[in-house]
């Protein structure tokens, strides 16, 4: 399966017709799966769980859906923001990750 190919099944199971309500539904959706993931390691790391691979991946797959919902809000494929957010790591990153690029980036050096 392609990001698209998941995007549009996806989209099968939305309640959010328009793209106002896809954007409203996608970022608030994220923010709370995301937060999910976050108390799954929170749990693991201070509380004494055992971290739960499973429902991480099912968070994780809820965070897409809602990535998926975002970019249809915004008249975007999964495949656009995919494709544009590795040219966004090239040009950031041309070489690969590195601690110096990171701090100084042009984006943070001019306020």
């Amino acid at each position: 399966m392609n990001f698209n190919e998941y995007q549009k099944l996806a989209q099968r199971t939305n309640n959010s017709k328009t793209p106002t309500g896809k954007l409203e539904n996608g970022c608030l959706g994220l923010a709370g799966e995301s937060g999910e993931c976050c108390d799954l390691l929170k749990k693991f790391f201070f509380q004494g769980h055992e971290l739960d691979k499973a429902k991480m991946l099912d968070e994780l797959g809820d965070v897409l859906w809602y990535i998926g919902e975002t970019a249809a809000g915004i008249g975007v494929t999964l495949e656009e923001v995919a494709i544009h957010n590795i040219e966004k790591l090239k040009t950031r990153y041309p070489d690969g990750f590195s601690a110096e690029r990171s701090l100084h980036r042009p984006e943070y050096e001019n306020g």
